[in-house]
C-alpha cells in the first residue's frame, strides 16, 4: 500500500528537495476562514498539510497554539467538522498529504473504528498523535494502519538509541523529529545538533525524517532543510493568523493571504536548501 504522503515525499526525492510541511488549526478563526487558508496552502508551497484538531487541553502546545485551540472551540469547530473541512479542501486537490495532528480524547470520544472510517472517507492520509505512546499501539496505532492511513511517530532529543526502534516499530509515512524539549513555538534548537540527530534516526528508519518545533523564517528553514527530509512550520503559521484577528475578533486582513505571504516565503527557503552547504 502506498499513501499519498509516500507519493509525496517519493516526487520530492526525485527533485532533490525536501518537504514543507505546514500546520494550521482546524476552524480558526472560523470553519469558512480556515477552510480558504487550507486551500492557499499548496498554492503558497506547501508539500504536506497538518490539520490541527482543537482540543481544550493540548499539553504539548505553547501560547499560540493553545489560543488558536480556543478560538476554534470557541467558534463551534469539532472534530466532524475539521473532517468535513478536510473533505471540502479534496474536492478540490486529489494530491497534497494530510495529516491530522492532536491528541487522542477528540477521538476516543468520537470512536476509533467510527473516526477511522470517517477520516478515510474524508480524504485524510496520516495521523499524529502526541499522546499515545508507542505501548498504546494497539489503541488507535495498528486500526489506523490497517485501514490505510498513516501513523506518525515523535522522535524528540531524549529519544535515545534503546527507545528508538519501539518508536519507529509501527511508524509509517514519515518521522517527525521534535527539535527541542519543551513546547511548541520554543527557539529553535542548535542547527548541528539536529542534523546530528536527523543522521541518527536514519540509522534505524528508511523513512523520511521531518524536522519541526520552532521553525519561523526561510533562512531557518533553509538551513534545516539541508540535512532533513521535511521542515515543519505551525507556531509561525498560526501566529499569521492571530496577527490579522481584532480584539473583538474581527479580521483586520485576510488571514488566508497572510499565511500564503508567510508559507511562500518558506517554500522559497525550503527550495533552496539543497544549494546551501550541508550541515
Amino acid at each position: 500500500m502506498t499513501t499519498r504522503i509516500d507519493r509525496r515525499f517519493a516526487k520530492l526525492r526525485a527533485e532533490g528537495r525536501p518537504a514543507l510541511v505546514t500546520y494550521f488549526m482546524g476552524g480558526d478563526p472560523n470553519y469558512e476562514t480556515s477552510l480558504s487558508i487550507m486551500k492557499a496552502l499548496p498554492k503558497a508551497g506547501s508539500d504536506v498539510i497538518e490539520l490541527g484538531m482543537p482540543f481544550s487541553d493540548p499539553m504539548a502546545d505553547g501560547p499560540a497554539i493553545q489560543a488558536a485551540g480556543l478560538r476554534a472551540l470557541k467558534s463551534g469547530q469539532t472534530l466532524k467538522k475539521t473532517l468535513a473541512m478536510a473533505a471540502a479542501f479534496r474536492e478540490g486537490d486529489d494530491d497534497t498529504p494530510i495529516v491530522l495532528m492532536g491528541y487522542y480524547n477528540p477521538i476516543y470520544i468520537y470512536g476509533v473504528e467510527r473516526f477511522l472510517a470517517d477520516a478515510k472517507a474524508s480524504g485524510i492520509d496520516g495521523l499524529i498523535v502526541v499522546d499515545l505512546p508507542p505501548e498504546m499501539d494497539a489503541e488507535l496505532c495498528i486500526p489506523a494502519l490497517k485501514a490505510g492511513v498513516n501513523f506518525i511517530r515523535l522522535a524528540t532529543p531524549t529519544t535515545d538509541d534503546r527507545r528508538l526502534p519501539k518508536v519507529l516499530e509501527n511508524t509509517s509515512g514519515f518521522v517527525y523529529y521534535v527539535s527541542m524539549t519543551g513546547i511548541t513555538g520554543s527557539a529553535l534548537a542548535d542547527t548541528a545538533a539536529v542534523a546530528e540527530a536527523v543522521t541518527r534516526i536514519k540509522g534505524h528508519t528508511d523513512l523520511p525524517v521531518c524536522v519541526g518545533f520552532g521553525v519561523k523564517t526561510a533562512e531557518q528553514a533553509k538551513v534545516i532543510g539541508a540535512s532533513a527530509d521535511g521542515v515543519v512550520v505551525g507556531t509561525a503559521i498560526v501566529n499569521a493568523v492571530a496577527n490579522v484577528i481584532g480584539p473583538k475578533g474581527e479580521t483586520t486582513a485576510d488571514p488566508a493571504e497572510a499565511v500564503a505571504t508567510l508559507v511562500s516565503g518558506l517554500a522559497q527557503g525550503v527550495r533552496a536548501a539543497r544549494l546551501a552547504p550541508a550541515l
